[in-house]
């Protein structure tokens, strides 16, 4: 995947400075991954609303897969804020996080589809938990384990889906942990509709 680093020369816009001031001061008074990502998402969810927040150059797509654009690695590594930037069709393989992540969709929708890891080691499989469909202000905060999904930009438009991980990912270079190239084999019938708001 290809990845556009932010450099100092590239300022953040006045929106994204807050955003960090604000994750900033989250990330050290809670360090709990299942406390901190629902916070770090109520903290998102203004900022999918603003025009201003990336810069023309923070956008860019790319041909061949979605694009990731690093907006800031916090110093000591504790979080990271990227834009991914998807052309319609673009898809992430079936993967899982190597840490807690908030998702939230600033411009256009993604469908997501997410998996639950079943089977013993002989018959490890995934089998499909549910989909949803991401529109533009949707946030969702996801704790591994248990974290598996697949996203893709269904529609027939430029998707923008801003991501804070609890990790380095300009060391890092990704939050996926694993991909998982295993057989899907189908739900009962009662597949969920899942919810983001």
């Amino acid at each position: 995947m290809k990845s556009a680093i932010l450099t100092p020369s590239t300022q953040p816009s006045t929106a994204l400075a807050d955003l960090i001031s604000a994750v900033r001061a989250a990330v050290r008074s809670e360090t709990r991954p299942e406390r901190v990502s629902p916070l770090v998402a109520d903290l998102l969810r203004p900022y999918l609303s603003a025009n201003d927040f990336l810069m023309p150059e923070q956008l860019v797509p790319c041909g061949e897969t979605y694009r990731q654009h690093v907006l800031h690695v916090e110093s000591d590594g504790s979080f990271s804020i990227v834009a991914l930037v998807w052309l319609p069709g673009q898809a992430t393989p079936i993967h899982d996080h190597v840490s807690w992540c908030v998702v939230g969709v600033y411009r256009g929708a993604e469908h997501e589809t997410i998996y639950e890891l079943a089977g013993s080691e002989a018959d490890a499989h995934l089998t499909v938990k549910g989909h949803a469909t991401n529109p533009k202000g949707s946030v969702a905060a996801l704790v591994p384990p248990g974290d598996i999904h697949h996203v893709q930009n269904a529609g027939g438009e430029l998707a923008v889906s801003l991501h804070i991980y609890g990790a380095d990912i300009r060391k890092l270079g990704s939050s996926i942990r694993r991909r998982y190239n295993l057989d899907v084999k189908q739900p009962d019938e009662h597949m969920a509709e899942i919810n983001v708001s």
